[in-house]
C-alpha cells in the first residue's frame, strides 16, 4: 500500500500541473470493460466522457482482474482499468507501481468493496438481529434448507474464492451445530434468485453477499457484525485455504478498488488523468444504478447514459465547466 500511496502522491503533482494538452491530443485509448456489472458500467461512463468531453477515440476490450492486470503490467495494454479490485493482485500490483509500470489514478469506489454476511433489514429490525451470532440463534427465521428442520445459510457462487471463505467461516461459527445447513448457491444468478425469492415471499435470508451490486440496490439488506477484527495472517494461511483444519472466524478486509492506468498513458495524458483522478462514486450510487439496469434489462451503455442524464451533480464535479458542457451537449 506504501507504493500505491506514493503513486497517488505523484498523481497529485501531475494533475496540479498546467493542462498543456488540448482535448484533441487525447488520441486512441484502450479501456478494459470488466465482466462484472459495476466495472462494465464504469467503463462505459469513462468511454462516453473521454470521447465526448476530451475528444478521445476509445476502444473497449473485454477484461477480468488478473488477465487485465497482467497485460497492463507486461504489455502496457489496455491503457486503463477503471475498476480493479486490488486484493486479488495486491503483491504484483504494489511491485508494478513501485517499479513505474502502472499508476493508480484514483479510488473509484469511495466506500471500497464490501463483503460479508447479510440478512433483510426488515427481519433484522423486527428481531433485533445485529450480529451473525444473533442470527444463528434463530434457524427458524431462515427457510430454504433441504432439511426443513434447519435454517439455510447461503454460500458464495461455486468456483469463487468466497466459496471457500464462507465454508471456513461457517465451520468457525459452528453453524451446523446451531441448526444451519450451508446451501450451495451454484452461481451468481442462483444466489441472486434466492434473495429475490425470499423478499417476494417475505421470508428470511442469510448468507454471503457483496457491494456494490444490483441486488443491494433493489433490496434493503443489513450486513451483520462478525464481532471480530480482520486477522491477515490467519486469513492468508487458513480462511482462504480449502479444507483448513481449524478455521477461526475472521472479518473480511475492506477491498480497495482502484482505477489503474499504464505509466505511458499517465505520462502522455495529463488532462484526462485529471478527470480519472477525480472520478469516484459511492457504493450507494452504484447500487442504485445497477438496480435500475437490472429492472430494465439495460446494457452497460444504457446504464452509463442513464447515469449521465440523471446524476449530473455527481459527474459534473469530476470535470471542468467546459468539458462538462461538452458532455451535457452530447446527451
Amino acid at each position: 500500500m506504501t507504493a500505491m500511496k506514493s503513486a497517488l502522491a505523484v498523481l497529485g503533482l501531475m494533475v496540479a500541473a498546467p493542462a498543456a494538452y488540448a482535448a484533441e491530443d487525447c488520441g486512441d485509448v484502450t479501456l478494459a470493460e470488466m465482466n462484472w456489472a459495476s466495472a462494465g458500467l464504469a467503463a462505459w461512463v469513462d468511454k462516453i466522457i473521454l470521447e465526448e468531453g476530451y475528444g478521445c477515440d476509445v476502444a473497449l476490450v473485454t477484461g477480468d482482474t488478473v488477465p487485465t492486470f497482467t497485460s497492463m503490467n507486461e504489455k502496457a495494454e489496455p491503457d486503463i482499468a477503471p475498476e480493479l479490485w486490488v486484493n486479488a493482485v495486491k503483491v504484483p500490483l504494489d511491485a508494478a507501481v513501485a517499479e513505474g509500470r502502472i499508476v493508480i489514478a484514483s479510488e473509484i469506489l469511495t466506500d471500497g468493496g464490501v463483503e460479508g454476511f447479510w440478512i433483510p433489514t426488515k427481519l433484522a429490525e423486527e428481531h433485533g438481529i445485529k450480529t451473525i451470532h444473533d442470527a444463528l440463534e434463530h434457524p427458524e427465521l431462515f427457510p430454504g434448507a433441504e432439511d426443513s428442520s434447519k435454517g439455510a445459510f447461503f454460500n458464495c457462487p461455486s468456483g469463487w474464492a468466497c466459496q471457500i471463505i464462507t465454508q471456513n467461516q461457517f465451520i468457525a461459527l459452528d453453524a451446523e451445530e446451531k441448526g444451519f445447513e450451508l446451501i450451495d448457491s451454484g452461481s451468481a444468478a442462483g444466489l441472486d434468485g434466492s434473495i429475490a425469492r425470499a423478499f417476494n415471499r417475505d421470508e428470511g435470508w442469510l448468507g454471503y453477499y457483496w457491494s456494490p451490486t444490483a441486488i443491494l440496490g433493489k433490496y434493503d439488506m443489513t450486513k451483520l457484525d462478525l464481532g471480530v477484527e480482520h486477522d491477515k495472517e490467519s486469513w492468508d494461511n487458513c480462511t482462504v485455504v480449502n479444507n483448513c483444519p481449524d478455521p477461526k472466524l475472521n472479518e473480511w478486509s475492506r477491498s480497495d478498488v482502484f482505477t489503474a492506468v499504464t505509466k505511458e498513458f499517465a505520462d502522455n495524458n495529463p488532462v484526462t488523468m485529471d478527470y480519472l483522478g477525480k472520478r469516484a462514486w459511492s457504493n450507494a450510487t452504484v447500487n442504485e444504478l445497477l438496480a435500475w439496469m437490472g429492472d430494465n434489462q439495460a446494457t452497460n451503455e444504457d446504464g452509463a447514459y442513464y447515469f449521465l442524464e440523471n446524476y449530473p451533480e455527481v459527474w459534473s464535479a469530476w470535470l471542468s465547466e467546459d468539458v462538462a458542457a461538452k458532455v451535457q451537449d452530447a446527451l
